[in-house]
């Protein structure tokens, strides 16, 4: 009976001792849980993985939301090569889920653009800045399974009220695509569209257009992503290609969670059309990815 109370009495005490410190735990972390939910406590957050996201800003038809802002300085435009050039292009690329891996991207493209002392046809030289054109890109990329992946989607670009100082008053339709393989580092491919005048005056060039953009990038373990390019545009009425070489380099880094990526780098036109950019230029750009 003694043996019997000693055990009842120890029991009782261990529980009016773990009690209290239990209750105190289990409300500490339901204070905690509801402190995160209100947002006073930032819940822990999944690490960044910067490699895997410039690998992904290497591929135009990645399932990433990303906004890409783009700068670029060109020379010798004009009739006598004295003018310059200063174009900002703002991307960004909306991917919407099909369900089975399949994406539709979306790539709207706003081209704002100055110019200084570009002598036109009347010798008079031209500066200002003005809306060049509003493109529309898409692609509708299947799930393939496989490192090989393409895309294809309808194409159209609208001159926006431009004065034909900054390129066609016309507005060309058209169809756009892209092949890409991703093997480890390295994404390489290329992009293309098929474009055609469907209405506008013709006086300031026209949207009868083929463009390729062959291109390769290398991203390392540090998350530097090392890109080469060439944009090729053939025009149809002018018999002549605008083709400038980009060679570049860019950084991924996370700045509060938020994944920016910074590069820059020259680019030379091998060819261009009368009165178009030639020579040396340089881009620099700056991406920001908006994370699901």
């Amino acid at each position: 009976m003694n043996t019997a109370f000693k055990i009842l009495a120890t029991a009782l005490l261990s529980t009016a001792y773990i009690g209290p410190s239990f209750a105190q735990e289990t409300a500490t972390r339901a204070v905690g849980s509801d402190a995160e939910k209100m947002g006073i406590v930032p819940a822990p957050s999944k690490a960044v993985d910067k490699v895997e996201i410039a690998k992904k800003l290497a591929n135009p038809i990645a399932n990433m939301i990303s906004v890409p802002f783009q700068y670029e300085f060109s020379r010798g435009l004009g009739k006598n090569q004295g003018g310059s050039e200063q174009t900002l292009l703002f991307q960004p690329v909306a991917p919407f889920n099909l369900g089975g891996g399949d994406v539709f991207i979306l790539r709207p493209i706003i081209a704002g653009v100055r110019e200084v002392s570009v002598q036109g046809a009347t010798g008079q030289p031209f500066s200002g800045y003005g809306i060049a054109s509003v493109t529309i890109e898409s692609f509708y990329a299947p799930n393939t399974n496989s490192s090989w992946i393409w895309g294809v989607g309808p194409y159209a670009q609208s001159p926006s009220g431009n004065s034909g100082k900054f390129g066609s008053q016309q507005t060309g339709a058209g169809v756009t695509g892209v092949v890409l393989n991703r093997d480890g580092p390295w994404t390489y491919g290329a992009l293309a569209y098929q474009s055609w005048n469907v209405g506008g005056n013709p006086t300031f060039g026209t949207q009868n257009n083929l463009y390729g953009q062959p291109f390769v990038a290398y991203t390392t373990k540090e998350a530097w992503t090392y890109t080469v390019n060439m944009e090729a545009q053939y025009n149809y009425d002018a018999h002549r290609t605008s083709n400038p070489l980009y060679v570049g380099a860019s950084r991924l880094m996370v700045f509060d969670g938020v994944p920016i990526s910074f590069g820059a780098g020259p680019m030379y036109y091998v060819s261009n059309t009368p009165g178009g950019p030639s020579g040396w230029g340089a881009r620099a750009t700056a991406t920001v990815v908006i994370l699901k």
